[in-house]
């Protein structure tokens, strides 16, 4: 055998293992091409604890408090590797765990705490994340000896409220329950910048795109400097007020994190940003994974280097106490630099009282800083009047700080349903959209009965229990039938639910509710099913005991982001958006967590029983029946589609006559364009496979239906 040229494999290797392969992807060579593999994120072959693993019976058998005191003991044993400032870990802990929480987003509910995301890129290797690789790193120990009884995600979390009550803090309470994902989140859109800290993600006046909440790509929130570096305190307020929005904080719960988070630690800027080294995911392969290396003198500790900024908030960095708002209103402040070149403020004529122990010398004292942001508290009006407010009852601050925090922790958890653990709080709050309980004990075949004899058509029983289960959010437990939330505001007023068709079916439903006890949210679904049924001839199952929220017990704000503003399944796109009708679709698919195949039947299978909120559309001729003709429709080939000129909208024209024979949705004719998706339409399109249809599209409609029932 011929000997190898130096450097290089003699042997050809078929699949391309690495990004230094000169091969071309799929994607490369067709960047347009609609990508699927949102929906195949997280396949069931990369989790290592196997299909059986059941985490939250695992969490039950964990010893909570032996894990708690661990982490406690952890707080305060620096690591010479990775020093602890002022001797204690707590701050660092706290940065973990709002940054693994803090990519919650209202919007679209992904990001957030609760699939341990940050041990993945991109998130591991953000500049807003620079040196929580150490942090993950001082949490191993402690992992390993409690293996599978505590996630990633749940430690990351837990870490941080330890952290505080350690220094003195008040927390709220925590749940666990947060299963470990074990690959990356690749397709979140975390915007479209192609380099770290830049910006193209405004329009206007300042409009920062949907669905994104931070203000520049690789930070968690905004800018400490100011938008963009601009050391503008109240253009700083408006991001902040913006992008806190957009995670579901309101200007009190805001002021009460940034003023709570900012009581602990110290920013790290000792030096020349342009010593440190890449970030964890492109460090060379000897670091094992840890990223960041910085050459400014010891590298660590007093000459760390992170966000840039260097100093601390307060004189008592490892205190709970009123120290921030202290500092902040006792003083003028004045813009300087820190020694990494950024914009940081420090106070005029500081009192040597007022100033902090350096972190690793406690016999020096020096100056205490604020970021821009910190300013904004004290110079926007609002945020002034709550800072002023919490200065002066600091027991409200503390209390405050310890419900804002458990909010940024749990948001994408979803109902109190979902929460277990030995310090769960017992209140119930408005942002975990609360449920009554519902009721089982009803005769469900009499008030089957009932709702057929209304009179109501199968499209209108379909499309109603569509909407209500339409809206759930797999990414943070959101929406769903149960509530029955589409009979109040806002949803019974969204284009795209038909409020006036929706008005009359839901009036006809209240009769039955009352007169049998069943709740609104089961009548709703179970009028979907016995839809299905009588266009299928197929039993369908039915989980009764969903309950009937109120308007009191609904957050209207928060609740509008449900809204779709595209469902591909009702063939519903409104017009002037950025993103097309295909993309819009396997969004809300993976939200509704079903996969490319479930996706397919049941648009179908909608599309077969007439299921359609726009003149242009591919739907059968005969809708009362479930049935595969659509997608014998779709591929005939009889027919030439045509745009119509409106971007959305195609024509079908007979190829012998020339006259015009159909009409279709960009979401319609994707399943035929698309290889990977035409290949399923195919399967259901075959004469054997009208069986496998309507078993599969009631498979998938069931699970639909049932996807909040915690």
């Amino acid at each position: 055998m011929a000997e190898a040229t130096e450097g290089k494999c003699p042997v050809m290797h078929g699949a391309m293992t690495s990004n230094s392969s000169t091969g071309q992807s799929t994607k490369d060579w067709w960047p347009d091409q609609l990508n699927l593999n949102i929906l195949h994120q997280h396949d069931r072959k990369s989790n290592p604890l196997g299909e059986d693993f059941d985490y939250k019976a695992e969490f039950e058998k964990l010893d909570y408090f032996a894990l708690k005191q661990d982490l406690n003991d952890l707080m305060t044993d620096s690591q010479d590797w990775w020093p602890a400032d002022f001797g204690h870990y707590g701050p660092f802990f706290v940065r973990l765990t709002w940054h693994a929480a803090g990519t919650y987003r209202s919007t679209d509910g992904r990001g957030g705490g609760g699939t341990g995301a940050m041990r993945f890129a991109p998130l591991n290797s953000w500049p807003d994340n620079g040196n929580l690789d150490k942090a993950r790193r001082l949490l191993w120990p402690i992992k390993q000896k409690y293996g599978n009884k505590i996630s990633w995600a749940d430690l990351l979390i837990l870490s941080g409220n330890v952290a505080i009550e350690s220094m003195g803090g008040k927390t709220y309470g925590f749940s666990g329950g947060r299963d470990d994902i074990w690959g990356p989140e690749e397709d979140i859109l975390w915007g479209v910048e192609e380099e770290w800290l830049e910006n193209q993600r405004y329009k206007g006046e300042r409009e920062l795109d949907n669905p994104l909440a931070a203000v520049q790509m690789g930070l968690i929130y905004v800018n400490p400097q100011g938008p963009d570096a601009n050391p503008d305190p109240l253009a700083s307020a408006h991001d902040i007020r913006e992008t806190f929005g957009r995670m579901a904080m309101n200007d009190y719960e805001t002021v009460a994190l940034v003023a709570g988070g900012h009581t602990f630690g110290k920013c790290h800027g000792a030096g020349d940003a342009e010593l440190v080294q890449d970030e964890p995911e492109g460090a060379p392969i000897e670091q094992m994974g840890l990223g960041w290396t910085n050459k400014h003198g010891s590298g660590l500790g007093a000459d760390s280097i992170t966000s840039g900024l260097e100093g601390a908030w307060t004189t008592n960095p490892i205190k709970w106490d009123n120290g921030y708002f202290d500092l902040l209103f006792k003083y003028e402040w004045k813009l300087g630099k820190s020694p990494a070149g950024a914009h940081q403020w420090y106070a005029v004529d500081q009192d040597e009282e007022d100033m902090a122990p350096s972190a690793h010398d406690p016999s020096i004292k020096e100056p205490t800083i604020m970021a821009t942001t910190d300013i904004a508290l004290r110079e926007d009006p609002e945020y002034n009047k709550i800072s002023k407010h919490f200065h002066e009852n600091p027991d409200e601050f503390a209390d405050a700080f310890a419900k804002a925090w458990f909010k940024l922790l749990h948001r994408d958890m979803g109902p109190k349903a979902n929460y277990i653990g030995p310090e769960v709080p017992e209140e119930e709050l408005i942002w975990q959209d609360p449920v009554p309980a519902g009721n089982s004990d009803y005769d469900v075949a009499a008030v089957k009965s009932k709702i057929d004899g209304l009179g109501l058509s199968i499209q209108e029983m379909t499309e109603t229990a569509w909407a209500s289960a339409f809206t759930y959010r797999g990414s943070d437990l959101r929406g769903g039938a149960n509530g029955a939330r589409l009979r109040l505001a806002p949803q019974k007023d969204w284009e795209v639910n038909k409020p006036e068709q929706l008005s009359k079916v839901l009036s006809a439903y209240e009769g039955i509710s009352e007169d049998t006890g069943a709740s609104m949210a089961d009548i709703i679904v179970l009028a979907g099913n016995l839809a299905i049924e009588k266009a299928s001839g197929s039993k369908v199952p039915f989980t009764p005991g969903r309950g009937d929220a109120s308007q009191e017990q609904t957050d209207e704000e928060s609740f509008a982001y449900l809204e779709p503003f595209s469902d591909a399944f009702r063939n519903y796109h409104r017009s002037g958006l950025d993103v097309s009708a295909e993309e819009m679709m396997l969004d809300k698919a993976q939200l509704l967590g079903i996969t490319a195949p479930e996706m397919t039947v049941l648009l179908g299978g909608m599309r077969s029983l007439g299921i359609t909120s726009s003149d242009y559309g591919l739907v059968s001729e005969n809708s009362d029946t479930l049935s595969n003709d659509y997608f014998k429709t779709l591929l005939d080939m009889r027919v030439q589609w045509k745009p119509n000129g409106t971007g959305n909208s195609y024509e079908a024209f007979d190829r012998v006559s020339g006259e015009k024979a159909r009409t279709a949705s960009r979401a319609d004719l994707v399943f035929g364009s698309n290889s990977q998706l035409r290949a399923y339409v195919e399967v259901y399109a075959q004469d054997d496979s009208s069986e496998k249809f309507t078993k599969d599209f009631i498979k998938a409609w069931n699970k639909v239906m049932n996807n909040d029932l915690f």
